[in-house]
């Protein structure tokens, strides 16, 4: 089950998402590339790592892939990192390269991993700059979308 709240005054996006997998599980498939591969993205769309550094400061560049060859590249920014429990990042579209695009909004998350009797809630909070950046970000699709890749790690992870 998930559940999505819009907070427009305060710009964010409250997300909770329920795994039937440990938290240890879940955290991986967060925080290394060849599991994030496998998830990140609503088919038909999938994402293909260049490179990734998950440490604080480290960045993670990657491509959304489409079904006829498209791409569209992002780079996450990781900032306060707690193993096992939470991490923060900013995201945004940006090049091949990684040089962040001013044209699109970026998203600074915060998520948080919680043990629970049956395996793990995800805690996602994403701030935004500006409230048009975040009704941007709703009008280009993301919570169909991101609700599609987290069921996708659902699968993954059963």
């Amino acid at each position: 089950m998930i559940t999505i709240e819009k907070d427009l005054a305060k710009k964010q996006l409250y997300i909770v998402r329920e795994f039937k997998a440990p938290v240890e599980k879940v955290w991986r498939a967060w925080t290394e590339a060849e599991l994030l591969d496998k998830w990140w993205g609503p088919r038909p769309w999938n994402a293909v790592t260049k490179t990734m550094n998950f440490t604080e400061g480290g960045t993670w560049l990657y491509a959304m892939v489409g079904p006829d060859g498209e791409r569209t590249s992002c780079r996450v920014d990781f900032k306060n990192i707690k193993p096992g429990e939470s991490f923060s990042a900013s995201s945004a579209f940006s090049d091949e390269d990684g040089n962040v695009l001013d044209s699109f909004p970026v998203m600074h998350w915060v998520n948080v991993f919680k043990p629970t009797a049956t395996g793990c809630v995800a805690e996602m909070t994403i701030s935004f700059n500006k409230e048009s950046d975040l009704k941007t970000i709703i009008e280009m699709g993301f919570e169909g979308g991101f609700t599609i890749g987290l069921n996708q790690l659902e699968e993954l992870l059963s």
